[in-house]
């Protein structure tokens, strides 16, 4: 060795080349482990990250599709959850899926999906490979009550009772028939809807409802005029609620001739009204087409026209000596000044009663037929 030179010691010499050497090495592993690292995200990325949940239904690691129906099994729970509606001690059934609601399940797992999204992909990697629950809680938002108006309509329909007006006529027995207004009730729709709409939301099972009465519009003490004719007494009441007000005698009809019972309406008044022979080919032959109104008019000075079959009249004459007998063709007669007194208290659309039979007594011929055609069913 000359005199004066040192030899660098080999280690050295190498040691940056070690180095370099050892960190290239390095780089190249932690490449490779990034490398793995991002693969193994992409395979799973569909999957939402560990430690997921939505609506408190564990969704870790689930594709979206293996979430939705997770979740939509859950949701399934509350929405076919039975709602027990009781109004007046009847009972309904329905379920918040029958009455519109529905849950949001796609939003909640975009969500889900969403947060995992919000994580690098490398952070995202190590939680997947970790099992490090990521600490992310997705609500379920439910909504929607489309089918509420519906049920309750239908409900309501079901539950109501329709008020009774008071009203006279004939029972049963062939009598008179009395009947007192009675009061309805319905259910209290806008409540109903209110009450069924919260029960969606705080997971009620039980729903009551309840009615409110329907007052009668007609009572007794509003009850307008009835006119009630008596066949078998040849008398006319005329009613005022449930008492009789004023009374007439009158003629009905003839043997061979009916005056037809029931319930009737008045749905026309004349004053000295035109009389159409009915039967010109019968007992009318021999009697004019059509007598103008004024005397010697077989109907006299008034006529109230009624629904009941035959062309039945309240009306005037001109044979006062029929009244209070079996002697028309079917209509009633009153005298002139009764009938008058009568057109002046009713309104067309009063009710006519017709009640009784002919009592067996009664004989043809009671009143003979008169030649001016007084005993018209016109």
């Amino acid at each position: 060795m000359a005199k004066g030179r040192h030899e660098v010691p080999i280690t050295r010499k190498r040691w940056p080349l070690i180095a370099a050497v050892t960190l290239g090495v390095l780089l190249i592993a932690l490449g490779g482990v990034a490398y793995a690292a991002y693969r193994y995200e992409r395979a799973n990325a569909d999957r939402i990250l560990p430690g997921t949940r939505i609506a408190g239904v564990d969704v870790s690691g689930m594709t979206r599709t293996e979430a939705t129906a997770a979740v939509r099994t859950v949701a399934g729970q509350d929405l076919d959850r039975q709602i027990v509606v009781m109004v007046e001690g009847e009972r309904y059934t329905t379920t918040p899926r029958k009455l519109g609601r529905r849950a949001w399940i796609t939003k909640a797992v975009d969500k889900a999906m969403n947060a995992s999204a919000q994580v690098g992909w490398l952070e995202r990697a190590w939680h997947r490979f970790r099992d490090q629950p990521l600490g992310v809680e997705v609500s379920l938002g439910m909504g929607g009550n489309s089918g509420v108006e519906r049920f309750v309509r239908r409900t309501a329909k079901d539950v109501s009772v329709n008020p009774t007006p008071a009203s006279i006529g004939i029972g049963n027995g062939g009598g008179l028939e009395f009947r007192d207004a009675r009061d309805g009730s319905a259910l209290n729709v806008a409540r109903a809807e209110r009450l069924l709409s919260a029960a969606l939301g705080d997971g009620s099972s039980i729903v009551h409802l309840s009615t409110h009465a329907v007052k009668a519009k007609v009572t007794e003490r509003t009850l307008g005029p009835t006119i009630v004719v008596h066949v078998d007494q040849n008398r006319l009441d005329l009613y005022e609620g449930f008492s009789v007000s004023r009374s007439w005698s009158v003629a009905t009809a003839k043997p061979g001739w009916i005056t037809p019972d029931g319930e009737w309406t008045l749905y026309q008044k004349r004053e000295n009204p035109t009389w159409y022979n009915p039967a010109l080919d019968s007992w009318g032959a021999g009697l004019p087409a059509v007598v103008p109104g004024g005397p010697g008019n077989p109907m006299g000075t008034r006529a109230l026209y009624i629904t009941a079959p035959g062309l039945i009249r309240i009306h005037g004459t001109t044979t006062p000596s029929s009244i209070g007998t079996y002697a028309s063709h079917g209509c009633i007669r009153m005298h002139n000044a009764d009938v008058e007194q009568l057109y002046e208290l009713v309104p067309v659309g009063a009710k006519v009663i017709i009640v009784g039979q002919r009592p067996s007594w009664a004989v043809e011929g009671d009143v003979p037929d008169t030649p001016d055609g007084s005993d018209t069913v016109a």
